[in-house]
């Protein structure tokens, strides 16, 4: 799926966020108006950073163990991995910059 966030669930999660490459992982819910606001703009990083970057979404409504066993409260939750450590958080819906360069940061 070139280009575009892939679906995370709590069962594709442990393996994926092992990768070297930098993963960013968007904790969101369908009825969660600020993660429809910054849905987009992970889609876009998804695209930009393809190659550079592992882009993924997951559900925290179908998938609730990976959120709990971060302490999960507040959606969106954006949180980058490398090498199955979390090396940056961020909460809330913040503008595209902010995720770049954050992500820029672990590339």
């Amino acid at each position: 799926m070139a280009g575009k966030a892939i679906e995370i669930t709590d069962a594709s999660f442990a393996e994926l966020i092992k990768s070297e490459t930098p993963v960013l992982v968007d904790f969101w819910a369908e009825w969660c108006g600020p993660c429809k606001m910054i849905g987009p703009v992970v889609e876009e990083i998804a695209g930009e950073y393809e190659g550079k970057a592992i882009v993924g979404k997951l559900d925290v409504d179908a998938n609730s163990n990976v959120p709990a066993s971060f302490g999960i409260r507040s959606i969106p939750t954006l949180m980058i991995f490398k090498g199955g450590v979390v090396v940056d958080k961020i909460v809330g819906a913040v503008p595209k910059s902010v995720l770049t360069a954050k992500l820029e940061a672990h590339v």
